[in-house]
């Protein structure tokens, strides 16, 4: 019997984007206590116990006021270290916490061990053979170039290692973690691997700007090491293994298939032998190379059948596994599993309430069809529960990026919140998504608002030819990336849509180019390939052309524009000078500004708020469903964080070599 769409419950956007209840276990090095993250304060902050206690008697942590971005342990289990910014700035500082500390009340305390204003503190190692040793990054001396630091992680100690007036942007350790390898980029984009003996530096390899190399990690003698590269007449990346003292490669794998570049290599860190290799087209599909952890998956997988296994964290040893189980409409759980005895047991559900309701969630289905010049365009599309499947208002959700990353098969929160809405969703994997050979990585350069656009707007016309989406009920949202599709759609194909949705997207390319962060120095050529080099009349031309704002009095359609105030990569200014054309074109523009977010919305009050927004704004328009009641501190948050667009203020001064300083503002 089909679940007719009226049967379908409005599920409570907070079973979405409220806090898990518990998420991101990890296993200490010898297996006997286990760290996760769970609310403290109403922010996700570590918490640990012993792997056999009770969840309810694990201890807290950390209390920070903010998500944090990511945590581990170290080697001997002594501390747990982890990285946070100050309100979505993006500058890193590192912070260890004694894991075993008790207190009676709060915390332990934890020290911050890079203390430093306006640093990107970067870890390049976190040693085995001293345990209390970190090799990082700091950019204090040049904001633009990371020095190498020894740190010790008991005493904040550094040391200087390497001082950075070459621009280095890699530094490549192996097995006895010997700094062997050093990579840098020059103002073309093309980067040379040198290989270190003592202070003599040698190049070795080179790639151009449009092409990738890197080293994924060191064979079992420390000899040669395993690189991954599309360089020259290869158009999908390969496995290769290479001698850096001969220069000499030899070939390892590509995909059987000859359709993806190389996944993933993962090696086990006591035998240094290979485990497996993986690619990643619709889903991703393992070559295993060891028999005893092929085993082990296949036992896993016959346990869980139609869902995705995944081997989350582990001990040192790998005889035990903390493993998550999920897939595209499934809450996921986590299971600890005896590499041994074969023995799983049930840890957490990150999502009880959502896993309660999971029956309701949508199937996201691989698709592909032609784009305007007759590329393929591989895709997803999600159908409401309950729906035909005929004449569906849809949304594009369109990832950011864009050079590099994809959309991937699995759950997703965003996605499972507006089919329950009752919209299809298609998220295209446009031309300059990562995985599908340099050449489709390349399409994407210089086609910002042409082909890369057509990649989308040749979906929606597909869904439409096909009778699956309504025509006059098309919405296109997106961050990053996403947002600047969004505009340009809006913009560019003024009739495809009914309205869009913006998050933290560029509008103006020349502002965008002109603000990048100073530790990006070594990405400019990149940027300038992808985007238009603002420094050549042609480049300026086909910036100008490709920059919605200056088409925004074609933009006729309600736009919602949601954004960071301290978003160091797409500044506030590229919101505030859409929002300014729109309103002073008399044309729809709702506009979201939290004081405490940079590159997008990550705190769970801000986010909850921020998709209030986008379902209400969404149902006004293209007629959904949406939840009209919220808690308290979501409304009082969402008044915070809306805009009276008439107080919006932004000042642009020309200097004569046409760069822009910008002075942005808003006036409450």
């Amino acid at each position: 019997m089909t679940t007719k769409a009226q049967e379908v419950p409005l599920l409570d956007r907070e079973l979405f984007f409220g806090n898990p209840e518990i998420s991101g276990g990890q296993l200490s090095p010898d297996g006997k206590w286990i760290s996760f993250t769970k609310e403290y304060e109403g922010i996700m902050n570590i918490w640990v116990k012993q792997i056999d206690e009770p969840f309810e008697k694990a201890r807290p942590l950390t209390n920070s006021k903010r998500p944090l971005n990511g945590y581990f342990w170290t080697e001997d289990g002594k501390y747990i270290l982890y990285v946070k910014d100050n309100n979505g700035d993006e500058n890193m500082n590192i912070f260890a916490v004694d894991p075993m500390t008790k207190v009676t009340k709060g915390v332990p305390e934890s020290r911050n061990i890079t203390p430093l204003k306006e640093v990107t503190a970067q870890i390049y190692l976190a040693s085995r053979k001293d345990p209390d040793l970190l090799m990082v990054g700091l950019n204090n001396r040049d904001k633009a170039w990371h020095d190498l630091y020894s740190l010790k992680i008991s005493t904040g100690e550094l040391k200087k290692i390497y001082e950075n007036k070459d621009r280095i942007t890699s530094y490549d350790f192996d097995w006895d973690e010997k700094l062997r390898v050093l990579s840098k980029t020059d103002n073309k984009g093309t980067t040379q691997f040198f290989y270190k003996e003592g202070d003599k530096l040698t190049p070795i390899y080179e790639t151009l700007v449009t092409e990738n190399a890197y080293i994924s990690n060191w064979n079992e003698d420390n000899s040669k090491f395993y690189l991954i590269t599309n360089k020259g007449d290869l158009d999908k990346s390969t496995l290769f293994l290479m001698d850096p003292k001969t220069k000499q490669i030899t070939k390892i794998e590509s995909d059987p298939k000859d359709k993806l570049d190389f996944g993933e290599l993962f090696l086990d860190r006591n035998t240094k032998k290979i485990v497996y290799t993986s690619y990643t087209g619709d889903k991703t599909e393992y070559y295993w190379k060891d028999k005893t952890w092929e085993a082990n998956y296949k036992f896993l997988q016959s346990k869980f059948p139609g869902r995705e296994v995944g081997f989350a964290s582990s001990t040192n040893d790998y005889s035990k596994f903390l493993i998550s189980v999920g897939g595209d409409k499934y809450a996921s759980d986590a299971y600890l599993f005896d590499a041994k005895t074969k023995e799983l047991t049930f840890q957490y559900t990150p999502r009880t309430e959502l896993k309660k309701v999971e029956k309701f969630l949508a199937a996201m289905n691989p698709i592909s069809y032609k784009s305007s010049d007759g590329l393929d365009i591989q895709a997803y599309l999600t159908l409401p529960v309950g729906s035909t499947g005929k004449n569906v208002p849809l949304v594009v959700f369109v990832h950011g990026g864009p050079k590099g990353p994809r959309d991937y098969w699995g759950y997703n929160s965003a996605v499972q919140f507006l089919a329950n809405r009752g919209y299809a969703v298609l998220q295209p994997n446009f031309r300059a998504s990562g995985g599908y050979g340099k050449k489709f990585l390349n399409g994407g350069d210089l086609q910002w608002g042409k082909l890369m656009q057509d990649d989308i707007t040749w979906g929606v016309k597909y869904l439409i030819d096909q009778g699956i989406a309504d025509k006059n009920k098309v919405a296109i949202m997106g961050g990053s990336y996403g947002g600047y599709a969004t505009l340009a759609g809006l913009a560019f194909t003024p009739d495809v849509y009914a309205a869009g949705v913006d998050i933290v997207g560029p509008s103006n390319l020349f502002t965008l180019l002109d603000s990048v962060p100073a530790y990006w120095e070594s990405g400019r050529a990149f940027l300038y390939g992808m985007i238009g080099d603002p420094r050549t009349e042609e480049g300026k031309k086909r910036m100008y052309n490709a920059s919605p704002l200056f088409s925004a009095d074609k933009i006729n359609k309600p736009l919602l524009i949601v954004q960071g105030a301290n978003d160091p990569r797409v500044k506030q200014a590229e919101a505030d000078q859409i929002v300014i054309a729109l309103r002073d074109k008399g044309k729809k523009v709702n506009y979201i500004l939290a004081d405490d977010e940079g590159h997008g919305f990550h705190k769970p009050v801000n986010k909850i708020a921020m998709y209030a927004e986008i379902e209400k704004f969404l149902s006004e328009v293209i007629g959904g469903r949406y939840q009209q009641e919220m808690p308290d501190n979501v409304a009082k948050r969402l008044k915070e964080m809306t805009v009276d667009i008439s107080k919006v203020t932004y000042t642009s001064t020309q200097k004569a070599t046409t760069e822009t300083e910008k002075k942005s503002e808003i006036k409450r």
